[in-house]
């Protein structure tokens, strides 16, 4: 497969070390670029490629900090960033990873992975503007982890890392939004707005592919998930739920109603 075609450079930005480079080489990942889908890729060592900083703990070690100080402020801030560095990753990889797809496929993650880039590029400057740096804090892997979980079965990926733990993030940007607007701070307000009105797109795309993958594979959506979330350990999620941004991100009212009942 050529150097530069979508898949090979998604998987040479994966491998970047450097938050900054990373998100430049995703930012370039052009619709222009020739897909070579069914190119077979062997994985190199060095997956994700991802600074020595932030040092990674269990999720159990990040501390909750007061929104009253600026450092707690910082500390959300800083969190986000990680997510959605992580987000960057999670793109990249699903990219490159899972060949037989058609091109639409690899075009719509090539999207996610530039505008993931860019929601990162917009919190790691309002993080440096509030005086910290991305790494200055801990953070936890729990994103990265499914991935790894699921990396020999797309239909698994698709159902657990956007429809699910991305997905969260439709219900925590509401609350986060007015956290930061409350503590005055208008500008990381607004990167929320612009980052729900994405993730909305993201989402969207995750269930799409994934009814696409239980088409094609003659499994219903709603069993499928069930028995994937048991058997890949999916996280039980806890309410309460932003049911209308998981209506546009194209979740069923009977995904919700599954959803709701089986909340913690």
């Amino acid at each position: 497969m050529s150097a530069d075609a979508l898949r090979n450079k998604a998987l040479s930005a994966l491998l970047i070390s450097d938050p900054t480079q990373k998100m430049t080489a995703a930012g370039q990942l052009s619709d222009l670029l020739v897909v070579d889908s069914y190119a077979e890729i062997t994985a190199p060592h060095g997956i994700p490629g991802r600074p020595l900083q932030p040092l990674l703990v269990p999720p159990q070690q990040v501390k909750s900090r007061s929104m009253g100080s600026p450092e707690g402020r910082a500390a959300l801030i800083h969190s986000l960033a990680h997510i959605e560095f992580n987000a960057i990753n999670l793109a990249l990889d699903i990219l490159w990873r899972f060949a037989g797809m058609p091109d639409a496929f690899y075009r719509d993650w090539a999207r996610v992975a530039r505008e993931e880039a860019y929601h990162f590029g917009l919190l790691k400057g309002h993080l440096q503007a509030m005086g910290y740096q991305y790494g200055d804090m801990p953070a936890h892997d729990g994103l990265w982890e499914m991935a790894e979980r699921t990396q020999d079965n797309l239909l698994a990926r698709l159902a657990l890392v956007p429809r699910t733990l991305e997905a969260r993030g439709l219900d925590a940007s509401p609350v986060v939004r007015d956290k930061l607007a409350g503590a005055g701070d208008a500008a990381g307000a607004a990167i929320i707005d612009i980052i729900l009105r994405d993730e909305i797109g993201h989402v969207a795309v995750g269930n799409h592919w994934y009814r696409y993958e239980c088409e094609r594979q003659g499994a219903d959506p709603v069993a499928q998930f069930a028995e994937l979330a048991t058997t890949y350990r999916a996280p039980r999620l806890r309410g309460p739920f932003n049911l209308s941004a998981r209506r546009e991100a194209g979740f069923t009212d009977e995904e919700l109603d599954v959803l709701q009942q089986n909340a913690r």
